[in-house]
């Protein structure tokens, strides 16, 4: 176990202090013990470092809101101990970890896998709308739903007890960190840069993940030069749980074969599983969207920083529908408002997206432009305002700005509100 500061992770070893080291990363809502069932076997080879990220299992609940900060805080971590290479698993987000690694610090990485891991998970529409949901509800909802994002429906059924402790990891998660983790994990996206991971690679995937499926797998292994498919039969998004023989054969055979670090040899193990065949190319990865492009005089382009926080803020369907319905008319005013409201105004750094988000409330009750008030209520949650800070928000407009325009508003948040904020059934 370790003292961790804002900088550095909890962390555990095991095995013999000699052997190479492997690191096993977490999923989202778990903690180390994910991995628990395949500590025995892998330790024969290698001393197995596990982490929890931010206030997940006890962690201090430092947030960080992106992947290449937890691999920063990981990286601190091991040089602390004095670990400069290293074999490297993760589940999910902690596959999203490994996968920053290995773009940024490629000599530190002797050999990949990712598990039930992605590229691009989902949309970023969704992991804000789950940080709005936890920031309304506390975790609860999420803990309920944990089983059936998880597992299949026939282990559930089978081992109720674990289910519970997959229940109860969720439950003890720091709301926060969680938080945190769902803008790391929109922010992720990695899609057009997969070319650049050079070391073998191990893409493991149950048939039956909801989450990060064969799909998202497939992806991977199409656009990682070194890599190779494993899909585990009877599997959902927590494989290693799940399945843990199939899952740790598979962990052994590929650290066994493909790692060949120039300080320590690791021993092949006695069995040696089939891996499937490197999996050809399925889909066409979509190549980034060109943007626009203004002339500058030493000063750099406000469009594609002000579409993104565009995004960020108001979500992707939005932006996506009101850019669908651009045409050579509307065309230069989309053009005017990413670059110069968001771009310019939403990128200064002197008020917060919280502060911002409330001076946008009033203004847009005061000016009576109600139609633009729904998707700013949504950005609002999504920046981090609460149901019940939103409420004073609209009380004080009614004194400053007039009771029937805030009554009309506060019709609007509410209908907003209970759409965003309801738990799933």
């Amino acid at each position: 176990m370790s003292e961790t500061t804002q900088q550095t992770l909890q962390y555990r070893f095991d095995g013999p202090e000699d052997a190479p080291v492997l690191i096993l990363g977490p999923s989202l809502g778990t903690t180390w013990h994910m991995w628990d069932r395949q500590i025995s076997a892998l330790i024969q080879n290698w001393r197995v470092f596990r982490f929890d990220l931010p206030g997940h299992g006890g962690a201090p609940a430092h947030p960080a809101t992106a992947v290449g900060d937890l691999a920063d805080r990981l990286l601190a971590t091991l040089d602390g101990l004095g670990v400069q290479r290293f074999g490297y698993a993760g589940c999910s987000i902690g596959g999203a970890i490994g996968a920053d690694l290995a773009l940024r610090h490629p000599h530190r990485v002797a050999s990949l896998a990712l598990v039930a891991s992605s590229a691009r998970f989902g949309s970023a529409d969704e992991f804000r709308q789950r940080g709005v949901m936890v920031r309304t509800n506390g975790l609860e909802p999420m803990a309920r739903t944990a089983p059936e994002r998880w597992f299949t429906a026939g282990f559930a059924a089978a081992q109720p007890t674990i289910v519970e402790w997959a229940v109860q990891m969720v439950r003890t998660t720091d709301p926060g960190c969680y938080i945190a983790a769902c803008e790391a994990l929109a922010a992720f996206d990695i899609r057009t840069e997969l070319g650049r991971i050079g070391v073998p690679t191990l893409v493991l995937v149950g048939a039956e993940d909801q989450v990060t499926g064969p799909g998202d797998a497939r992806t991977l292994v199409a656009g990682i030069p070194d890599a190779r498919l494993a899909l585990v039969p009877g599997a959902s998004h927590l494989a290693p749980v799940e399945q843990p023989g199939a899952v740790t054969d598979l962990l052994l055979t590929h650290f066994s074969a493909a790692w060949q670090d120039t300080q320590a040899a690791i021993p092949a193990p006695v069995f040696v599983p089939q891996l499937s065949a490197p999996v050809l190319p399925v889909a066409e990865i979509t190549a980034a969207t060109e943007l626009p492009v203004a002339p500058s005089e030493g000063r750099a382009d406000p469009y594609p920083p002000g579409m993104r926080i565009r995004r960020e803020v108001l979500g992707d369907a939005h932006v996506d529908g009101v850019m669908a319905a651009s045409d050579d008319f509307t065309d230069d005013f989309q053009e005017l408002v990413t670059r110069y409201a968001w771009g310019e105004v939403w990128a200064r750094d002197g008020l917060d997206r919280r502060m911002r988000s409330t001076v946008t409330l009033t203004a847009l009750v005061a000016s009576g432009h109600l139609e633009s008030l729904a998707a700013h209520v949504s950005a609002a949650l999504r920046n981090g305002l609460t149901p019940a800070e939103i409420r004073e928000v609209l009380l004080q407009t009614a004194v400053y700005c007039g009771i029937p325009a805030a009554g009309a508003a506060f019709t609007i948040a509410q209908t907003v509100i209970q759409a965003e904020t309801t738990p799933p059934a």
